[in-house]
């Protein structure tokens, strides 16, 4: 995961944080709430400005989707536009950010995040 797309989704879990989204009543749901539950882009000019801003080539995020969901399922759907395949991107690294920290309550998250950031 490149440093500027890790750097964005923790900001966009603070952001969660201090709209009051995902708090210690559903610390279990964090990763939904954050990354699940809407979508992260929306449009497909937005979401390719977006890969482009992060210097991701389309065919590597729609490889990456796609591994994932082969690691994870044993089949992939087809990520034939940048919109899904953003969306995608965001919600497995933003499961890779949540479940690498190492927090039991929203003071901790935030704490660590700070640090990261």
């Amino acid at each position: 995961m490149k440093n500027s797309v890790r750097t964005e989704l923790l900001n966009h879990i603070l952001d969660r944080i201090n709209d009051g989204v995902i708090d210690d009543s559903n610390k279990d749901e964090w990763h939904f709430y954050c990354f699940n539950e809407d979508y992260y882009i929306i449009g497909y000019y937005e979401a390719s400005q977006w890969l482009k801003n992060h210097n991701i080539g389309e065919f590597e995020a729609s490889g990456i989707c796609q591994q994932y969901e082969i690691d994870n399922f044993g089949e992939s759907k087809v990520y034939d536009n940048s919109e899904s395949v953003v969306n995608m991107l965001a919600y497995i690294y933003g499961e890779e950010i949540i479940f690498s920290l190492n927090a039991n309550t929203i003071e901790e998250l935030e704490e660590e995040i700070n640090v990261l950031i």
